[in-house]
């Protein structure tokens, strides 16, 4: 009888040590929480930097790197078990889910010393606005927190030329013609061998008033004039060449 009484005893204190500890420990329920309203619109330039972070040394020059915490214990908080962000590219969202290695935006998830898997990385293309987003923990808080960024270089675009091509050619043409008279010598010769000049012009004729420019005259009946001259000028020297061998005689 007195040994019953001992088991019973014994079972009684184990049950009630067993209801304490059970009591004790938290629910490893999860829940999602969001970021904390603060940090919802920042960018990676204008926001605390920290670009010595160890954690950034593989991050892309032209990305801007983030670092998110949570700040609750891992008795009350648990861990991160996944985020889901909303960025803005500056024409229009993109969510990325942290982790995720399927997608453009290389992250990851990262433990303390202790094993809580407390903070989380991103890596998103320069001049992303962190729009907002939730976690899901395995514990209880009430937000989590954006610690520290490191901006990363935006590219800059060449400006790209608009030629404009004008052309206005201009030609101008002046021809200009001047056709001087020419002067013909006649000689006329008198039957008594004496010779006497007699000047005169040709091309329309001449006056007190002087020589008449030519026009309307085409260019090809001026020079056969000339050339009729020319002709009847050396016809006239070769009658009067021959006129001085002949003698007269009384």
């Amino acid at each position: 009888m007195l040994q019953l009484r001992r088991v019973a005893r014994t079972l009684l204190i184990a049950s009630a040590a067993t209801a304490l500890v059970a009591f004790a420990t938290p629910a490893w329920a999860s829940s999602t929480i969001p970021l904390k309203s603060a940090h919802q619109g920042s960018t990676a330039a204008a926001f605390q930097q920290e670009c010595e972070d160890e954690k950034f040394v593989d991050k892309p020059r032209a990305h801007d790197g983030w670092h998110f915490v949570l700040p609750g214990s891992k008795k009350t908080a648990g861990d991160f078990e996944r985020l889901s962000l909303t960025f803005s590219n500056g024409s229009a969202t993109v969510t990325v889910a942290v982790p995720d290695d399927s997608d453009a935006y290389p992250d990851f998830l990262s433990a303390t010393g202790n094993g809580q898997v407390k903070h989380a990385y991103v890596f998103t293309p320069a001049g992303w606005t962190l729009v907002g987003g939730t976690a899901t923990i395995s514990g209880e808080d009430d937000e989590f927190n954006l610690s520290h960024t490191c901006p990363g270089t935006v590219p800059s675009g060449s400006p790209s030329p608009s030629p404009s091509a004008s052309a206005s050619p201009s030609t101008s043409t002046s021809p200009s013609t001047s056709t001087s008279p020419s002067t013909s010598t006649s000689e006329s010769v008198s039957p008594s061998g004496s010779s006497s000049t007699t000047p005169g012009t040709g091309g329309g004729g001449g006056g007190q008033d002087g020589d008449l420019p030519l026009t309307g005259v085409a260019v090809t009946t001026v020079a056969l004039f000339g050339l009729a001259l020319i002709g009847g000028g050396v016809a006239l020297t070769v009658l009067r060449r021959r006129r001085d061998r002949i003698t007269f005689t009384s």
